[in-house]
């Protein structure tokens, strides 16, 4: 069988096995989302910073954050008119994550995809009419196996899938810095032990749990080795930053196709983790030890450390998806100096097609 699979989680179909990777203070919104969600993968707003790309930073950050979301989530269903379906990630780190969570399920959102901590009491806001699956981002066997112990055990809830994000992935990181290049921690190495939990989970509850891999995913073959692996999906993020429709600005997009190798570097973000990212004069500036100083605009992460912290990452990251990348800088996964043109979503989807069709023709010695 050369085509790819439907991705199924729960009573939601996907006709592609594809995440887009929520990317967030605006670099997944509306505009990319939607255009997955018209080919038939799954969509996704990252919801982190959301409301700076709105409003002015001010009093009011729980409304203007859930009011924000929920404009979004309408203009990228009333967009979509696709076989594809939504969803939003939700970091776990954030200080509004439950107002968030809550907002996204009263939208019906077909997804919550929640990382950056463990999520352990998300299946608080869950209703048993709800559509919206609720699916952890892991970066272990242990983390998948500590959530679905407490989901289960306080809320009788399992969980509807894991999407396990390996060291290679953009942005902030789940892992400590000596674990990012240590091939022990690698996606192929982890990917086993999180299937164990899934099917440990299926045999004892008899419902299916799909895993989705993620960190590093950047072709049709990829998609196609970690299928075989045992893997019911693929999160991929990095490739979808350089399409027409990614809602960053063209600067954002630019910094991509003109990054080396030697350029995709591991920072430590304010938050506390470390970062993947796109080197420029903004992170040389923070490495040499210049701060740059700023206003709180709202303590939207939990971790950050505001009076330490060099520079704030929000408006660091709301200045590059502007554009302003001399205030900033752009979060990349571990191959976005592969990137060399700008596509469609829909060109994007054919040659992933393309790719995959490939590696099945290789495999089978065609």
């Amino acid at each position: 069988m050369s085509a790819l699979p439907a991705l199924k989680i729960g009573d939601r179909i996907a006709p592609l096995p594809i995440i887009q990777g929520g990317m967030s203070v605006g670099i997944s919104m509306a505009g990319l989302s939607s255009a997955v969600v018209r080919e038939g993968g799954i969509g996704v707003i990252g919801t982190a910073g959301i409301s700076m790309l709105e409003f002015e930073p001010s009093s009011g950050f729980v409304e203007k954050n859930n009011r924000a979301l929920r404009n979004e989530i309408r203009k990228a269903r009333e967009l979509s008119n696709g076989p594809g379906l939504l969803g939003v990630n939700i970091m776990v780190a954030l200080s509004n994550f439950t107002d968030l969570a809550r907002t996204a399920i009263e939208e019906g959102i077909d997804f919550i995809f929640a990382g950056a901590g463990l999520p352990l009491n998300l299946p608080l806001l869950a209703t048993d009419r709800m559509p919206t699956k609720l699916v952890p981002i892991v970066s272990s066997g242990r983390a998948a196996r500590i959530i679905a112990k407490r989901w289960t055990e306080k809320y009788n809830y399992v969980p509807d899938a894991f999407v396990l994000e390996g060291p290679l992935a953009g942005g902030h990181l789940g892992f400590k810095l000596e674990q990012i290049d240590d091939p022990e921690y690698g996606l192929e190495k982890l990917l086993p032990e999180v299937l164990i939990e899934a099917r440990r989970l299926e045999e004892h509850y008899g419902k299916p749990v799909p895993v989705i891999a993620a960190g590093g995913i950047y072709t049709g073959a990829d998609i196609y080795r970690f299928l075989q692996m045992g893997a019911s999906g693929v999160q991929m993020a990095t490739r979808f930053v350089t399409t027409h429709e990614c809602d960053a600005a063209i600067e954002f997009k630019q910094a991509y196709l003109a990054a080396r190798p030697e350029d995709i570097v591991i920072i430590k973000s304010p938050v506390g983790l470390p970062g993947r990212a796109v080197r420029n004069a903004f992170i040389d500036d923070v490495n040499a030890g210049n701060r740059k100083p700023f206003k709180c605009p709202y303590h939207c992460i939990i971790t950050c450390d505001i009076a330490k912290s060099p520079y704030c990452i929000a408006l660091a990251l709301v200045n590059a998806q502007r554009g302003r990348l001399d205030n900033g800088f752009a979060f990349c996964g571990s191959n976005a100096h592969r990137a060399t043109e700008i596509v469609s979503v829909k060109e994007l989807i054919a040659a992933l097609r393309a790719e995959y069709q490939e590696a099945v023709r290789e495999a089978d010695g065609r």
